[in-house]
């Protein structure tokens, strides 16, 4: 096959995927009143004064209306509106959203029985160098369309609630403001991503919330409104241990988290957890910082003894905790 032809196939698996899941692809606004003395950009068509406070992606999943986007693109919204790529506006409403892995759902308002909407592929087959498509709406240009490869697999991204979310790909496909919450898809046009963070002054350095992981949050976003995890109610940070005491404990690593605070009636007070203690697992898990403690937190450990093995000073100690469900705001 010569370059033409190569460059060909290239063109028509780009244009055919994009031409797919364009359709299901959403703008979105999230409305306001204006704040006393300052005058924003009105919303056009809509009702009531309010201005555009923020704007996003997102695409459709289902045909009865329910859309992903990201967390920090809706979460405290008071008004929604979603655009179609056919120009029709909508008032959406939001259904859940999870800041931990920066993902949300929100649901169209409309008696339409069936929306154009976005398959879902699955992320644990991708491999390095597939051709990846990024579809969004930056600084409010609709359904721009870029394309390049997946550029690494696995990579760690932090959450703005201070979690590590894992297993985030890289990609090199150009997201600008606007594309947060759009769709990462491969050639077959199936969703294999959801776009969700640049690094600003860098080139070709992309980021989105794998599929697989997706899906999970999002199942349970529309059953529950949000997902189930567990904590502890301490105030940590990483913390390195003298050699002399890892030899002495024969700990697995050199490091832990130091407790800076513990909050009054939390699963760690109710253990004896003080602060100055260093964490260095929990259950079986070691840990050796707090993205690990983080890690170890999930839904399944709610309500569960499990054992905290700590540093006090130089001695080891080893203390039943139960973490609590994680409390709303």
């Amino acid at each position: 096959m010569n370059d033409s032809n190569l460059f060909d196939a290239y063109s028509e698996a780009v244009t055919t995927a994009a031409q797919k899941v364009s359709p299901a692809v959403i703008n979105i606004e999230v409305l306001g009143p204006a704040p006393a003395g300052r005058r924003g950009r009105r919303a056009p068509s809509h009702d009531g004064g309010d201005e555009i406070r923020g704007a996003g992606s997102g695409f459709i999943f289902t045909p009865d209306g329910f859309a992903l986007t990201n967390s920090h693109v809706v979460s405290g919204a008071k008004r929604i509106v979603a655009t179609l790529s056919d120009g029709r506006s909508f008032g959406a409403e939001l259904v859940g959203d999870d800041p931990d892995t920066d993902l949300a759902v929100i649901r169209i308002n409309t008696s339409e029985p069936h929306l154009p909407f976005a398959g879902l592929g699955a992320s644990q087959a991708l491999q390095v160098g597939q051709l990846v498509i990024a579809i969004g709406n930056p600084y409010g240009f609709q359904y721009t369309v870029t394309a390049g490869v997946v550029s690494a697999l696995g990579r760690s991204l932090r959450a703005s609630s201070g979690r590590i979310i894992d297993n985030v790909l890289q990609t090199d496909a150009a997201l600008n403001p606007g594309n947060s919450g759009g769709p990462l898809v491969d050639s077959r046009g199936e969703v294999v991503g959801v776009n969700t963070a640049i690094i600003r002054g860098a080139q070709g350095i992309c980021f989105a919330i794998a599929i697989d992981t997706v899906k999970f949050v999002a199942t349970r976003l529309m059953k529950d409104g949000r997902v189930k995890r567990s904590y502890l109610g301490v105030g940590g940070q990483h913390m390195p241990i003298r050699r002399q005491v890892v030899r002495f404990h024969d700990l697995e690593a050199e490091s832990g988290v130091l407790v800076v605070s513990v909050e009054p009636g939390s699963p760690a007070e109710l253990a004896g957890v003080h602060e100055r203690d260093v964490i260095v697992a929990l259950g079986e898990r070691t840990i050796a910082g707090i993205d690990d403690l983080h890690r170890s937190l999930t839904a399944e450990m709610v309500g569960v003894s499990t054992p905290l093995t700590v540093i006090r000073r130089t001695e080891k100690l080893v203390l039943p905790v139960a973490p609590a469900e994680t409390r709303g705001d």
